[in-house]
């Protein structure tokens, strides 16, 4: 074991003291702790071990207030032999005495025994080889690998799943897939929209970092969230009356939210949402901003965006169009005009690069927007697009469709690090585009004022030693790249014309509107921002999830509740035994090359089927460890109470899946008492126990029942990541007689909801058998 400082605690205070500052473990009786330390299974090791086997007047066993009070480091063996137990608490006594050896039994202690880590041989693997999900890793090894020892009714989660983790608007992916593999559109439309209102365009021209979060892609190939998400949100839109109707209650705030591009229309979706009158101002002639204008249709059709906007109409947001804030209309008339607004103005501006020629070149922005008008008399020319990301693909892949010979694009980044995703960089490459990478632009080779193409210079790296964005060059290796028209889609800048001497706000060093971290206000006192606005040029996610963000920032500020976010997880995750086999993701069905162009989606939409069989690729990546303890059962069954240093609650609210701990603690929150209520006169409890061998082992299953004078109460550990009331089995006898048949039907009812892993199916057999057995020895 590695060194670390000990203390015997004089008191609870003391050592709840210690152990709120981190870095330290609490010692109740050692026989689990002592292993941990041993074998370093933890990425953290403490510095400190507090023992509070040395505070006074924690090692009792007595009767009092009619219920049974055990001190919390009273010795497992002291429990098994105490008369009252036995006598009144038999499932408590039988459970403490098949708790692993003497020895431990000994020294073990009823706290520790309830509060100890689950068991995986992964998790529990020395010197921390597996970093798994309890750890704060990516994957539990055994849902893939072996899992013999496992939990037998689903996982439970532990953190931030991968994918979650990796989606700027954090969102809970293995939720909605959860519901679609349940047939629940819905339910499943809800948790998305949640912190995505416009997943039907996230569908088609989202990043989706999800996917390189997805675990799968370490085995096979990631989910195809994308995929699924376009059916949902295909879902979403086709039935807008349901998903994005007006709000029950009004506030009776106005607020008002200039530009309507993802972050525009985002915050005024959650704004609306919160029941405020909302009016979106934007100087184009229709909504949607870059989506709109920015995004060729091959990738997202306008009727897509026009059918989204309409929605909100119909919610009660109002449009203000063909109005420029700042010149048609003055930011600070609408200061006084409404209770809160927020900017959202996106990344329109033309930068300048400094190269030698630049004004012969056409910014990439206005090329999409004016493509048809801007391609007349260009057709059969050659094409240089300076740019690496979705943008310089859009324009790359337009103009090449447009009729240009050749396209030739040049970045400063390596291939692997090229902003743009994966799927667009192919798709570019398919249509013949020569994509070079590493290249930064160096001067504008021109004769008498007309473009003949490129001069490019070897980029080092786009990035200094710090990784702050500061490209190096090697001004030795130059190239040429021949063009007859240069499009620049590089270094967009945000658009802050409406500020101006009399309405000013605080600007960052690069020119971005500076904003408070966590509500997203500016300098100006109830005026926001979001978007581009704040972060210079992102995605489509990433401005929806600042739209969010500022929202909720405004809603505070209004005096609003924020709306609620994200899925609740009570209970075990669910999955589909065929996502665990290794199987290629769906495929967007794409037009021939041949056929494509720029007013016809270069994809369909899957069907509702197809979009459900690959959610069943969804391994709802969880905890599939087991609680080992023989008490936790028994006391469940004795419906007791835990009492620690802050609270009191039910002993079913005390087990959790708090990584890496298995319970609902506190850091610094100590158990100092069990209280379990004395059961009516008719009552018995019985403990069973399977385990390889009867000595030592921890158990394969384990069993506690209570049954007579009242409700029955069945309880299973070893099977699940925390104990498992068998609900469904207690139903089953309800108000009957305990025979063969009746225990039976309950050993069939507890495991009704098992879905195991591929090698742990032989548990359903025994925690079937120890329920009917445990039920049957009540009768003696």
């Amino acid at each position: 074991m590695r060194p670390f400082n000990h203390i015997n605690a004089k008191s609870l205070e003391e050592a709840a003291s210690v152990l709120g500052k981190g870095k330290s473990a609490l010692n109740a009786g050692g026989t689990d702790l002592i292993g941990r330390l041993k074998d370093n299974i933890l990425p953290d090791y403490p510095a400190t071990v507090v023992n509070i086997k040395s505070v006074p007047g924690l090692d009792y066993i007595k009767e009092e207030d009619g219920m049974l009070k055990i001190g919390a480091v009273t010795r497992l063996s002291d429990i098994a032999e105490s008369p009252v137990v036995k006598e009144k608490y038999t499932a408590l006594a039988q459970a403490a005495a098949r708790a692993a050896s003497p020895n431990i039994r000994n020294m073990g202690t009823l706290g520790g025994n309830i509060a100890q880590l689950n068991r995986c041989w992964y998790f529990r693997k020395p010197e921390n080889r597996f970093n798994c999900l309890r750890k704060g890793g990516h994957t539990c090894f055994a849902a893939t690998g072996e899992n013999c020892y496992h939990s037998i009714f689903g996982g439970m989660e532990t953190d931030t799943r991968p994918c979650t983790q990796e989606c700027p608007a954090a969102t809970d992916i293995p939720a909605y897939m959860a519901k679609l593999r349940d047939g629940n559109w819905d339910e499943a439309a809800r948790i998305l929209m949640q912190v995505n209102p416009m997943p039907a365009i996230t569908g088609r021209v989202c990043a989706h970092f999800c996917q390189t979060g997805c675990n799968r892609s370490f085995e096979d190939e990631s989910v195809s969230i994308r995929a699924v998400e376009r059916t949902l949100g295909d879902y979403i839109l086709a039935n807008s009356d349901k998903f994005y109707a007006p709000p029950k209650v009004e506030t009776g705030k106005a607020v008002a939210v200039i530009g309507s591009g993802p972050a525009g229309l985002s915050a005024a979706y959650y704004l609306r949402k919160a029941g405020h009158k909302v009016t979106v101002y934007d100087s184009m002639e229709e909504a949607g901003g870059m989506l709109m204008y920015a995004i060729p249709a091959y990738r997202l059709p306008k009727d897509i965006v026009r059918k989204f906007t309409k929605a909100l109409e119909k919610m009660g947001i109002r449009f203000v169009l063909k109005t420029k804030v700042g010149e048609d209309v003055k930011p600070e008339e609408l200061e006084k005009q409404y209770d809160s607004i927020c900017f959202s103005t996106g990344t329109w501006k033309r930068p300048i690069i400094g190269i030698a020629g630049e004004e012969l070149t056409v910014f990439g922005l206005d090329f999409l927007v004016e493509v048809n008008k801007w391609m007349e008399g260009k057709i059969g020319s050659e094409v240089f697009v300076a740019g690496g990301g979705n943008v310089a693909m859009d324009v790359a892949i337009t103009a090449k469709r447009l009729g240009a010979k050749k396209v030739t694009l040049a970045c400063l980044e390596p291939r692997d690090r090229m902003p743009a995703s994966k799927d667009e960089v192919a798709r570019a490459e398919e249509e013949g585009i020569t994509i070079m990478t590493s290249w930064g632009l160096s001067r504008v080779i021109e004769e008498n004022g007309v473009v003949k193409g490129m001069e490019l210079k070897r980029c080092v790296s786009p990035w200094d030693e710090t990784g702050a964005f500061n490209p190096q060059y090697d001004e030795c290796e130059l190239t040429v790249v021949e063009a007859e028209n240069i499009l620049m889609a590089i270094g967009q800048q945000v658009d802050l014309s409406f500020l101006s001497e009399k309405y000013q706000m605080q600007l960052t060093r690069r020119g971005l509107i500076d904003v408070a971290a966590d509500t997203q206000m500016t300098s100006r006192e109830g005026v926001f921002a979001s978007g581009d606005a704040i972060t210079g040029p992102s995605t489509v996610i990433g401005a929806i999830a600042k739209g969010h963000k500022a929202a909720n920032g405004m809603n505070r500020y209004l005096g609003v509740e924020e709306q609620e976010n994200g899925a609740a997880h009570a209970g075990f995750l669910t999955f589909d035994a065929e996502g665990f086999e290794r199987n290629e993701a769906l495929k967007l069905r794409e037009i021939p090359l041949a056929e494509r162009s720029l007013d016809r989606e270069d994809s369909a939409t899957p069907a509702a089927e197809e979009a459900v069989n690959e959610a069943k690729r969804c391994r709802n990546c969880s905890c599939f460890t087991v609680h080992p303890s023989d008490i936790a059962p028994a006391l469940i069954a004795l419906a007791a109470k835990i009492v620690t240093t802050k609270r009191t609650l039910p002993v079913e609210e005390f087990f959790a899946v708090k990584a890496p701990g298995s319970t609902v603690l506190d850091a610094d929150e100590i158990i100092t008492e069990i209280q379990v209520p004395a059961p009516p006169p008719a009552a018995k409890s019985v403990f069973m126990k399977f385990a390889l061998r009867k000595a030592i082992d921890f158990p394969i299953v384990n069993c506690a029942v209570m049954v007579g004078g009242g409700s029955p109460r069945i309880c299973l550990n070893a099977v699940a990541p925390v104990p498992y009331r068998a609900v469904k089995a207690e139903k089953a006898i309800a108000g009957k007689e305990i025979n063969e048949e009746t225990a039976a039907a309950a050993g069939e009812a507890a495991v009704a909801d098992a879905m195991p892993l591929a090698d742990a199916t032989y548990k359903v057999q025994i925690a079937k058998v120890l329920v009917k057995r445990a039920l049957l020895a009540t009768l003696n």
